[in-house]
């Protein structure tokens, strides 16, 4: 059954935004550096749940396909626990060789590549017709973004209020958009980046903004960093 109204963190998600002091209705700055280059970038910085192409030449158990733990650590053979988030992928190939030289290998060759950039997503959720979590494959506006999730809801939607969460300097932001403005043309179509929350507020009845104004109770549940 396609979901019609936000789920409860969303409520919670928009108290927050219609309430906080970080909340504006203009454009934010972008997220910190880590979240605004793409996985074809040299400068990169891999992130939590990355996909990552390690081959190692004469070692097939660490030529293969690991994920970058929550705590931002790809497990391999031989070398235990070693960090990568933050890291670009040329950064990790010599944090691998490095290792691997101190007690296996003489002049090991590493190559680290990106396979699957799962921080370079954007959550849309609220009143929209599919939400759900999304790839960013190259620069997307918000309209783009809604457009990913089939567009806001015709019965449900108030598309002249609509919430962009983001990660500033380890601050989590919002901003308020209308979307009847963007397409006029009037407002600028703001840029989303990986890790952006998306939330299309309801138009039934009162706001989710008004229902849950006193919802910060659980905000410390729902309302997490990454």
């Amino acid at each position: 059954m396609r979901r019609r109204l936000p789920s409860l963190a969303i409520a919670a998600l928009l108290a927050f935004a219609s309430t906080s002091a970080l909340a504006s209705s203009v454009n934010m700055p972008p997220p910190d550096a880590v979240n605004q280059l793409r996985p074809g970038s040299s400068e990169y910085r891999i992130g939590p749940q990355d996909m990552l192409d390690i081959n190692v030449s004469q070692l097939p158990d660490m030529t293969k396909t690991f994920q970058v733990d929550a705590s931002g650590h790809v497990l391999l053979p031989l070398l235990g626990e070693v960090q990568a988030i933050g890291r670009t992928p040329a950064e990790l190939s010599d944090d691998i060789a490095t290792g691997l030289k101190k007690k296996y290998m003489k002049d090991p060759q590493v190559v680290v590549a990106i396979k699957d950039a799962q921080s370079q997503r954007v959550t849309v959720d609220g009143a929209v017709n599919s939400p759900g979590i999304y790839p960013l494959t190259g620069p997307t506006t918000l309209l783009q973004a809604v457009s990913l999730a089939k567009g806001p809801d015709p019965h449900f939607a108030n598309v002249k209020k609509v919430a962009v969460f983001r990660t500033v300097g380890g601050q989590r932001r919002s901003a308020f958009y209308d979307l009847t403005q963007i397409r006029s043309g009037r407002v600028e179509d703001p840029q989303v980046y990986g890790n952006d929350i998306v939330v299309v507020d309801t138009s039934q009845g009162k706001s989710f903004f008004q229902n849950f104004s006193g919802g910060f109770g659980l905000l410390g549940m729902l309302i997490r960093p990454w």
